[in-house]
């Protein structure tokens, strides 16, 4: 991130004397999430680790006189909204919200976790004041049912949570689960379409001070760097789990959670799942092999295929959108038949059913293949799985699975098809190699010959490639120097 070019982030929340939650916790969060944090404070309270001693509300002519001054000199590019005590602030934020062009992240914060209560209304009529200009609430399961006067204990209960929240005017909900059991953390986030589980493995402590308000904030730091609301969502996620990882032993009670910045650690990626029972049972498959994926042409006949293969390369893709039926099924077989008689490895693009059919290595399934395939047919029959990804939500759908590989991209900008992502460049990918420490990690979208060293400095186990080969005016040629460049050369995971 450009440490000069910080986009300005609003928190309207009460001040924790502790440090652990609230404008602290929320300044910690945007500054480590590379923010210029910016404060509204609408209570001060008296607190420590033990509890909540007291509580001061500021008038809301305050409060105007704080935002009037933030939004004639600091617009934001986003704000995150915390304790707000009492409807008549709550109209204020919501007269200045109307002003502003920005996401809002409204974290509903009804009682402290020591028990105390945070605002004059704990039914809620603050929160439903502002709700509507939100671009998603974030409310964990205490206060859930607060606000909709229900218990609120399954799963079935938790994605009607969701949709109650919406039918109310939310645009968008996550309902945290850190305040849950079981061996998993996990929250359902619905953006208005379509809800999914994020789930990571909960850490065993007592010092979780801070979480809901590092979450929320992280959210609203993501949205003002200009990421998609499920991005910033699993961002966020991300962010807490490592806050929660490296939480601070101080004060006699629960301690509070440490912001840190940029999250990258594999053990805080989360998985995303359609359904809460997907996250608890994931699918997991084998490795591609012991030796590097290395140079992996994408190529669209069993021609091509059987053309490489005899040059050396071990690793290929069959992608054809031409054939159908069984004109499809003879050409994936004729490359099947290839791959054998080479001893490589060979994914085919899409068409999972025929590929198990045919007896296929592997799979490879873009995001929108993984809505029809049927997952769990594929690992039954022993084939290989990778994954194309473009951003956080589709490495964390990916992760869910526990694929052979995961390829990331585009990398660079394409001519093959048009792109719904922007190239990501090699600094995203080292970013990735990161991330995905546990997984073979593909690089797809752009690459050329000139650009193959930096894409295996960045990390790179695979390096899919389709028109520096398929299009060379010596395809051989072509062939044996990038098997030389990616083949022969040390990566550096």
């Amino acid at each position: 991130m450009n440490e000069h070019a910080r986009p300005v982030a609003w928190s309207i929340a009460g001040s924790d004397s502790g440090g652990g939650a609230g404008i602290q916790a929320d300044i910690k969060t945007l500054h480590g999430l590379d923010c210029h944090p910016c404060t509204a404070v609408t209570a001060v309270t008296a607190q420590n680790t033990l509890g909540v001693q007291a509580i001061h509300r500021l008038d809301p002519a305050d409060l105007r006189a704080q935002l009037d001054s933030l939004a004639a000199d600091l617009p934001p590019a986003a704000v995150k909204i915390g304790m707000v005590p009492d409807v008549g602030m709550a109209r204020v934020i919501r007269e200045v919200l109307d002003t502003l062009d920005c996401p809002v992240v409204l974290d509903p914060v009804l009682v402290s976790t020591s028990g105390a209560a945070l605002s004059s209304d704990p039914a809620g009529e603050p929160v439903w004041t502002m709700a509507p200009r939100a671009d998603i609430v974030c409310p964990n399961h205490h206060e859930i049912e607060a606000l909709l006067g229900h218990p609120v204990t399954s799963d079935a209960d938790v994605e009607a949570a969701a949709g109650e929240m919406l039918a109310k005017g939310c645009r968008a909900v996550v309902i945290k689960g850190g305040h849950g059991g079981g061996e998993l953390a996990m929250d359902y986030v619905h953006d208005g379409r379509r809800g999914a589980w994020i789930s990571n493995e909960r850490i065993d402590t007592a010092r979780t001070h801070g979480t809901g308000c590092t979450q929320s904030s992280a959210i609203a730091a993501a949205l003002a760097h200009g990421f998609g609301l499920l991005d910033a969502v699993v961002i966020a996620r991300m962010f807490v789990h490592r806050a929660i990882r490296e939480s601070l032993d101080v004060g006699a009670g629960p301690g509070p959670v440490c912001q840190g910045g940029w999250p990258d650690a594999p053990e805080d990626l989360p998985w995303l799942t359609d359904d809460a029972d997907s996250a608890r049972q994931r699918p997991w498959f084998p490795a591609p092999g012991d030796t590097p994926i290395g140079l992996y042409p994408c190529v669209e006949t069993a021609e091509w295929v059987e053309r490489l293969l005899d040059l050396g390369v071990s690793t290929i893709q069959l992608r054809n959108k031409t054939l159908h039926g069984e004109a499809l099924f003879a050409e994936i077989r004729a490359a099947v038949d290839a791959s054998r008689r080479h001893g490589a490895r060979l994914f085919i693009n899409d068409y999972w059913d025929f590929a198990i059919d045919a007896g296929a290595y592997g799979v490879h399934l873009g995001q929108e293949d993984l809505d029809e395939a049927d997952i769990r047919a594929i690992e039954k029959a022993g084939v290989r799985l990778g994954v194309s990804t473009h951003c956080y939500r589709e490495v964390a759908r990916a992760h869910a699975l526990r694929p052979s590989y995961i390829a990331c991209g585009p990398i660079f900008e394409t001519k093959i098809k048009e792109m719904a992502f922007a190239p990501q460049g090699v600094e995203a990918l080292a970013r990735w190699r990161r991330i995905l420490r546990d997984y073979p990690l593909v690089a797809i979208g752009g690459i050329d010959v000139e650009r193959v060293a930096p894409v295996l400095a960045a990390g790179a186990d695979g390096v899919s490639l389709i028109r520096a080969i398929t299009h060379a005016d010596d395809y051989q040629a072509a062939t044996s120097d990038l098997l030389g460049r990616i083949d022969g050369a040390d990566s550096p995971r």
